[in-house]
């Protein structure tokens, strides 16, 4: 007997997946769930539990069902390996917000080119970021967080006490890598 299974993904631990539930429970009577919550898109589709545990569970004459493409991935080729691996074992996908079924040949079309713009777009966010950061750079703001330790009195401690790296994190309560990097910026 085929199955209606759905899968959700949300980004972050401050996003909720109630939105996908309620829009797919008012189109299908799922009779399993998926979840995959603070994963990102761009963890390929194998390496999320969730998503795997639906790769492993889907079977012939069953259909997944998502809220959007882009739940499934957000680079091109992660997406289009996870349909052919459901549709090679006779999985249908449904995609509600784009509003096809990704197992016919108009699906495939549609999924390819939204998949591409999916990843176009990520690309735009990450030089749009980048440009930011040069632009804060070049006006001679300081980006990262507030530095909360004194490279010299790490250091000087450090020397004071004949101490180790590890001794002196413990002590500062901070981590090997900072006492590093003040030793080395208080010479």
């Amino acid at each position: 007997m085929s199955a209606t299974i759905a899968y959700l993904r949300v980004s972050t631990d401050t996003q909720s997946t109630e939105t996908q539930r309620a829009t797919i429970e008012n189109r299908y009577n799922v009779d399993k769930w998926f979840t995959d919550e603070a994963t990102s898109g761009a963890i390929k589709a194998k390496d999320r539990k969730g998503l795997s545990e639906l790769l492993n569970y889907a079977r012939s004459g069953d259909t997944v069902v998502v809220y959007a493409i882009d739940r499934l991935g957000r680079n091109t080729v992660d997406v289009l390996e996870t349909v052919e691996t459901l549709e090679a074992e006779g999985v249908a996908v449904v995609s509600i917000r784009e509003g096809f079924d990704l197992s016919t040949p108009m699906g495939k079309a549609m999924l390819t080119m939204l998949a591409a713009m999916a990843e176009l777009e990520r690309s735009n966010i990450k030089s749009r970021q980048m440009a930011g950061i040069e632009r804060a750079r070049a006006e001679g703001r300081r980006l990262g967080r507030e530095k909360t330790i004194d490279d010299a009195q790490v250091a000087q401690w450090r020397q004071d006490h004949n101490a180790s790296i590890k001794a002196t994190a413990d002590h500062f309560g901070i981590s090997v890598a900072s006492v590093k990097r003040a030793c080395k910026s208080a010479k």
